[in-house]
């Protein structure tokens, strides 16, 4: 009897579950598209897709809701009809009638659990992924919608053009211009462009290949009847730790370099160290060969006027009186003319000898191995030796950084060749050959508040997740209470005064994961006050059921 009258409350309670979690998904699915839609411009199949792959982080808020509300309902009518009277007057205990609601809240805080934990960051990956599936047809449509497109995650190209085709992949009246740090720092123009991806495990790679192209920037112009330009088309949905599952965190804190993030402002902080030793190394070659020598031989010696950068497969010596370190970039000047000699480096055969009065070594990374960077060298209005012609842009690209550089650099890699994220953020002031500039000590704070943020972010979505979904059974048990309670009243009175509770719960939730990210406050603060939430609801729920055993 106890068990077929234990199968009847259960199935009217998962009746009114379902039905529940059917309306609250519809109407919040189309809610956590929005920002997408607005955001992206998918089209309609995408945003089925994306109702498909959101249905998990809407299923972690729906089913405690739900099942509060199916309990408090189905409850509420067992006990307004005197079916609750009729069993207890058959000497069937109140709390042995609560065990299908009680199977029901566990279930609900073990698919918490589950999906908050596993599901919910294997869909959100797959719903980034399917976006990248598209990311040209993404780019195409806002252009025609909104006359430009922003190229995420840093925003540092903005596309505008006049016309797109998506059937030949084309952008006519095309501007590009580049930022750093919220300045703009190149504008290319282009009347024609074709656009093409190549797609990498992590991120799109942009290729805007342009005819009729030219480049303006800060002191030069350029032009030509061809150009390129390629760009890192990164995450396309924030790159959070809201959306990592639990391994993925646990391998984030074991290595750091494996959350992206940390990655971008770890190898930016690296890439500047380069680039300033490399000046000062440069700077102190300057400074010693224009100090008089003693022997004369030594000042006709151009192997001692020369800085040499070798490369692959031309290799470039120069002679400049100037070296001004920048954001991964020196700049090279003189009050005279900077002299540049580009020769094949096995051969040691000449090519070229240009003379101009500025040249720019910028920093590159090798596809697919950031850590192992090159330079390349852009020599603004150029004159080859012998020539009267004006070259408005000249780039040897290709260069290797010289082994005093690389081998201070690598203290901060470790034997497989990843960055020492730790001791990045955190030695560069004792290196005792380099005076960090504004820009480098800028970069390591950047990447030590980034360290220090990510690892509290992680620390507060465990207690975020694991709060929530332990405190599904006492919320759920607390709806059913009250629905006994209020079985006089209106059904849904019952429902509505136990999210009260629920709001308490999540109050406590966000206000303890404030705490934990809040710099000025002691992490244990924040979690203390999330675990203080759920002890509130368990001793509501126990104070519900000792008033409806004492009654």
């Amino acid at each position: 009897m106890l068990f077929t009258l234990h199968k009847y409350i259960f199935r009217e309670l998962l009746r009114v579950f379902i039905l529940a979690v059917v309306a609250l998904t519809l109407m919040l699915s189309l809610g956590s598209i929005l920002q997408p839609i607005q955001e992206y411009g998918v089209g309609p199949r995408q945003v089925l897709y994306l109702m498909g792959y959101f249905l998990p982080i809407t299923l972690t808020f729906v089913l405690p809701m739900a099942a509060l509300f199916a309990g408090s309902l189905v409850y509420g009518r067992f006990a307004g009809d005197s079916e609750l009277d009729a069993c207890r007057a058959s000497g069937i205990s109140l709390l042995r009638l609560v065990y299908p609601g009680l199977s029901l809240a566990i279930m609900v805080a073990v698919a918490n659990l589950i999906l908050s934990f596993y599901v919910m960051p294997v869909f959100v990956h797959r719903a980034e992924k399917s976006l990248k599936t598209d990311a040209k047809k993404i780019l195409f449509r806002n252009i025609k919608s909104k006359g430009y497109y922003e190229l995420p995650p840093d925003y540092r190209y903005l596309i505008y053009a006049d016309k797109a085709n998506l059937e030949n992949d084309t952008l006519s009246g095309v501007v590009v211009i580049e930022m750093k740090d919220n300045k703009i720092k190149k504008i290319f123009t282009a009347e024609i462009a074709k656009v093409s991806f190549n797609p990498h495990e992590k991120f799109n790679e942009v290729q805007i290949l342009a005819y009729n192209s030219s480049q303006m920037g800060t002191g030069s112009e350029a032009g030509a009847e061809w150009g390129s330009l390629t760009a890192e088309l990164g995450s396309l949905l924030a790159d959070e730790i809201k959306f990592k599952k639990i391994d993925e965190m646990r391998k984030i804190k074991a290595d750091l370099m494996s959350f992206d993030p940390i990655a971008r402002e770890a190898r930016k902080t690296y890439a500047q160290l380069i680039i300033e030793l490399l000046a000062q190394d440069i700077k102190t070659a300057i400074s010693r060969t224009a100090e008089p020598s003693e022997t004369p031989a030594d000042n006709a010696d151009d192997d001692l006027r020369f800085y040499e950068l070798l490369g692959t497969p031309n290799s470039v010596k120069f002679i400049a009186g100037r070296c001004i370190a920048g954001n991964e970039e020196i700049e090279i000047s003189g009050e005279e003319e900077v002299v540049v000699m580009e020769y094949e480096t096995d051969s040691k055969r000449p090519i070229r000898t240009l003379s101009c009065e500025k040249a720019m070594l910028h920093i590159v990374h090798i596809e697919g191995d950031e850590l192992a960077p090159t330079l390349t060298m852009d020599i603004y209005n150029a004159k080859e030796e012998g020539s009267v012609e004006l070259t408005m842009r000249y780039i040897i690209s290709d260069l290797i950084p010289p082994p005093v550089v690389e081998a201070t650099a690598n203290q901060f890699k470790t034997e497989g060749g990843s960055l020492k994220v730790e001791k990045l953020a955190s030695e560069l002031p004792q290196l005792p050959v380099l005076k960090s500039s504004p820009n480098l000590r800028s970069l390591k704070s950047n990447l030590l508040k980034e360290i220090e943020s990510s690892l509290v972010r992680i620390k507060a979505e465990i207690h975020t997740r694991l709060v929530f979904g332990a405190g599904c059974i006492p919320m759920i048990l607390i709806g059913i209470g009250l629905g006994i309670i209020k079985k006089g009243g209106h059904l849904l009175s019952a429902f509505g005064a136990s999210c009260i509770p629920a709001a308490v719960l999540i109050v406590c939730i966000m206000s303890g994961k404030n705490l934990i990210k809040n710099p000025g406050s002691q992490s244990i603060t924040g979690v203390a006050l999330m675990w203080a939430g759920l002890v509130f609801l368990i001793l509501l729920a126990a104070m519900i059921y000792h008033r409806l055993l004492k009654n």
